[in-house]
């Protein structure tokens, strides 16, 4: 049976303007960084795609090597966009990024023009698109100029290979550089792409401050801290974990009692709103609207549909806020 979406799907979400562009993005975007690679189940990552475009999440974010191995994530998702999405194409944002190690020798990693062009023609390749809507510098490279790096993304723009473009992890000073070039080549910098969360807000302050000054949208990664913020680790490193994998993000001394001391408090202040632990961290992220949009990732269609309630409450009393800061000094 061929998939029909959600007629309702666009009801409950929140879309948010990204920057100064005319671009709207989704509160909660789906990262296909883990769960959705070659050693995953396909049926899996095909029932959590079409489960969160179902609750009108539109936004899809890849990498050319999320996987494993490298580049499955994005055969997955072509072969669902062929099979069940390709109708919907046009309601779809679809986000790719290079940056990191993907082939052998001089030209498959970092922020050469050579790198970052190959990188998006394979990446178009494995989704089966003519185009993806936003491209980004995964990380910036120290040893390419960086109006090399921009130069590149503004091309592939004008080749008509990404409609926006945007950075990952930039610092502060690399951000203005990168914005200041963009607009001068006049493909403007739409999107910067951090890791941010309850537990890491290093971007807070004079780089968040420089978003609102230059237009710049931005969408957090790792907004439960790799299952952090959860009630995951609340008893215990379960055996099924990140933490508990060798080969896993999440190390497992980054799950130390003090952590987890700290997020039994913030579960109880969760609870008092109503919400479950994930939930107030993703609202807490998108409080204030000073994020666009943030990454969740999931392993299961429950997961995401019990991280979209968050946008149910995304109010905080100043009290509240008080409360969590002092938790978290």
């Amino acid at each position: 049976m061929s998939y029909l979406a959600n007629s309702e799907r666009y009801s409950k979400m929140k879309y948010n303007r990204c920057g100064n562009s005319g671009l709207r993005l989704p509160a909660l975007s789906l990262g296909l960084w883990h769960n959705f690679g070659g050693v995953d189940t396909y049926e899996n990552g095909k029932n959590m795609v079409l489960g969160a475009f179902d609750l009108g999440i539109t936004h899809f974010d890849l990498a050319n090597n999320y996987g494993p191995p490298a580049g499955s994530a994005e055969e997955t998702f072509g072969k669902i966009l062929n099979s069940d999405l390709k109708q919907y194409r046009d309601e779809l944002i679809i986000s790719s990024k290079a940056g990191y190690y993907m082939w052998p020798g001089p030209y498959g990693d970092m922020g050469s023009k050579k790198y970052l062009v190959a990188s998006l023609d394979q990446s178009l390749k494995r989704m089966g698109l003519d185009y993806v809507d936003i491209f980004y510098s995964h990380r910036p490279d120290p040893n390419t100029p960086m109006e090399e790096t921009m130069g590149a993304l503004d091309l592939l723009v004008r080749q008509g290979k990404a409609l926006y473009v945007g950075i990952s992890s930039y610092n502060l000073e690399q951000t203005r550089e990168a914005a200041k070039i963009l607009k001068r080549l006049g493909t403007p910098c739409t999107i910067h792409q951090p890791s941010y969360s309850m537990t890491n807000r290093w971007i807070e302050g004079d780089l968040q401050n420089l978003f609102t000054q230059e237009g710049i949208g931005s969408i957090a990664f790792c907004p439960l801290a790799q299952g952090v913020l959860t009630d995951k680790y609340l008893n215990g490193i379960p055996k099924d974990s990140r933490a508990a994998s060798k080969t896993g993000a999440l190390q497992e001394n980054q799950v130390s009692q003090e952590v987890v001391n700290k997020v039994k408090a913030l579960n109880e202040i969760a609870k008092s709103r109503g919400q479950s632990m994930a939930q107030m961290a993703l609202s807490w992220n998108l409080r204030e609207d000073r994020l666009t949009s943030v990454i969740i990732g999931a392993s299961k269609v429950s997961q995401i549909e019990e991280n979209v309630k968050a946008l149910d409450n995304l109010e905080f009393s100043f009290e509240e806020l008080e409360k969590i800061d002092k938790i978290l000094e």
